[in-house]
């Protein structure tokens, strides 16, 4: 599964860089690092609507603190 979050400025400037740091954690603290690729990208285009995510190519926007429970929702429960 890949996992592309926004680190353009708008999104930046959203809280990407803790969106980012938390899914590290997650991704350790689940033990899934062989099955979750994290990556990067400058503007996702959806600037405004919170922190752009992409998992596989369909697009969420989030706020930091809406990581853990996305993380569960959008990743977890489709391992």
């Amino acid at each position: 599964m890949k996992v592309t979050i926004c680190v353009g400025s708008t999104c930046h400037l959203m809280g990407s860089k803790r969106v980012i740091d938390r899914f590290k954690e997650l991704v350790e603290e689940h033990n899934v690092a062989d099955k979750v690729e994290l990556a990067g990208k400058f503007c996702m285009g959806r600037c405004g609507e919170g922190v752009c995510i992409t998992i596989d190519d369909v697009t969420h926007s989030i706020q930091p603190e809406e990581v853990e429970a996305f993380f569960t929702k959008e990743i977890i429960e489709k391992l």
